[in-house]
């Protein structure tokens, strides 16, 4: 155990401090490459559901299994080794670093008044059409992005990190890929997906939560709105969204900063609306984008102190 949360902890400040450099093999790009290839062998003819639930199996069990496999071999060569390799994994399965790069390299252009890269930068990493967006528009893709993904990318991974080690962060990630590439409700995918969709939403239930309720707590109350109110305002408003779990994320955001998020976006010409969250008090600036990268640092640092807390007490009543 005291192995375990050291290399946990080494894991996630490597990639706080680090980060995963853009031109280094990144594990995800080849699950990316994997699940590709099977999707064209798999999502045809009849039966696509259960052939969706095979892909998930053909994906998530190798790669448990293989990164088992390696972390068990380095820790019986020898324990500083094992907890080499199991913070490497961890900290290359996380994305602290790569998020905020990610929402800077928006809130930069934006600050300096150059819509033109702003809007270019976002598209980088929505889906949505960006051409013509205002700045309140393109604050609101940066904050809702960075809100949904401290939990796919942060949180949740860490979650289960501290479950089951670098195996457990690992069979996370291969669903949340999964979900992220098959897990539409269009024709081609809505049958294919739903088995990597709703492994993804099972997964993902408990460390959204949590997620949300740390924002809650522990980032500052921009909007200076009582807690109880925040509480109350963010459970009604979590509900709205169309997803399970990226409600609870959302609506912390928009309530801990006083602003409004959702609403209508535009993917490939075509008009989209989803629910409004939260209460409306402060137009959307680029500001907004700093005030989340620290919500993102809290809920990460608390998610990370709570596994090492209860890791400690298991540690000590041993």
């Amino acid at each position: 155990m005291l192995a375990h949360l050291l290399a946990v902890t080494l894991g996630f400040y490597l990639d706080r401090i680090i980060g995963d450099p853009p031109n280094w093999p990144h594990p995800v790009r080849w699950l990316g490459t994997y699940i590709t290839k099977l999707t064209n062998f798999l999502n045809n003819g009849s039966r696509r559901t259960a052939k969706g639930a095979l892909l998930l199996v053909l994906i998530v069990l190798p790669t448990f299994l293989l990164v088992a496999i390696f972390t068990v071999a380095a820790y019986w060569w020898h324990p500083v080794i094992g907890i080499a390799v199991e913070s490497v994994f961890i900290s290359i399965g996380l994305a602290q670093k790569s998020l905020r790069i990610a929402a800077l390299d928006v809130s930069r252009p934006l600050a300096a008044g150059d819509m033109k890269e702003a809007r270019k930068k976002l598209s980088w990493i929505v889906g949505r059409d960006t051409d013509t967006l205002s700045e309140s528009e393109v604050t609101r893709g940066v904050v809702e992005t960075v809100s949904e993904n401290i939990s796919d990318g942060v949180t949740a991974p860490l979650f289960f990190s501290f479950l089951l080690g670098a195996p457990g962060l690992w069979l996370y990630k291969s669903v949340n890929t999964l979900d992220s590439m098959v897990g539409y409700k269009d024709d081609r995918y809505r049958e294919f997906g739903t088995a990597s969709a709703r492994a993804d939403d099972v997964l993902n239930f408990i460390p959204s939560r949590i997620t949300g309720f740390l924002i809650l707590v522990l980032s500052p109350n921009e909007g200076g709105i009582p807690l109880r109110k925040r509480f109350e305002g963010w459970r009604t408003d979590a509900k709205k969204h169309p997803s399970p779990n990226s409600g609870y994320l959302e609506a912390a955001t928009a309530w801990q900063l006083g602003v409004q998020l959702g609403g209508t976006n535009t993917y490939n010409g075509v008009t989209s609306h989803r629910p409004e969250f939260g209460p409306n008090l402060k137009k959307l600036t680029g500001i907004h984008i700093n005030q989340t990268l620290v919500q993102l640092n809290r809920a990460a640092s608390g998610v990370w102190v709570l596994g090492i807390i209860i890791g400690g007490i298991i540690y000590a009543t041993a």
